[in-house]
């Protein structure tokens, strides 16, 4: 199957939205794909602030974007945009470091007034990169993201699942519908 990029744009160790994104890699897996993650904030700070393009962490960030297949975003959002952290790494990945892929962005907030964030602010921005198609993404409000008391995953509330489900076989499907690079129809 496809190899998916799955990235976390959240500076938080104890984030939400990497644990959500942790959680639907396993569903990803199960259905055969092969699922990289990467949180951002894991890669060097200095190298990220100063934009140090050739940076060892940088070069092999921008490598696994491009064997991917697919990217799975995720992003907390904070004052209506996607996180600083997310846009400090996409501002050093080659302008069209996306071309030939499938995405799926995909965000947390506290609160519905931040669902258009993937829409407005996200969306655009990765549109900019080349993919081959962008998949509808999905907003999951923190509360309906509940860390379990042993800290051993995530449990999240019925109907949401239900939704991320679907955005995510969707994604699945579009991954087995691209057509390979040079492919000709």
């Amino acid at each position: 199957m496809a190899t998916v990029l799955s990235v976390s744009g959240s500076p938080s160790p104890t984030s939400r939205t990497a644990r959500l994104l942790r959680d639907l890699d396993a569903r990803l897996t199960a259905q055969g794909h092969e699922v990289v993650p990467l949180d951002v904030r894991t890669l060097p700070p200095e190298a990220l602030l100063h934009a140090d393009f050739g940076h060892p962490a940088i070069v092999a960030a921008t490598e696994l974007f491009d064997r991917a297949d697919g990217v799975v975003i995720g992003t907390p959002v904070y004052k209506a945009a996607y996180s600083g952290l997310l846009k400090s790494l996409l501002d050093l990945l080659p302008q069209y470091a996306l071309t030939g892929k499938t995405v799926l962005p995909l965000a947390t907030g506290g609160t519905t007034a931040h669902v258009l964030a993937i829409d407005y602010a996200l969306r655009p921005v990765l549109a900019s990169m080349g993919p081959a198609h962008i998949t509808p993404g999905w907003f999951v409000l923190d509360k309906h993201i509940e860390v379990r008391h042993d800290n051993s995953g995530i449990v999240v509330e019925p109907r949401t699942r239900e939704a991320l489900e679907q955005v995510v076989d969707q994604f699945s499907a579009a991954l087995g519908d691209r057509e390979p690079l040079g492919a000709v129809a």
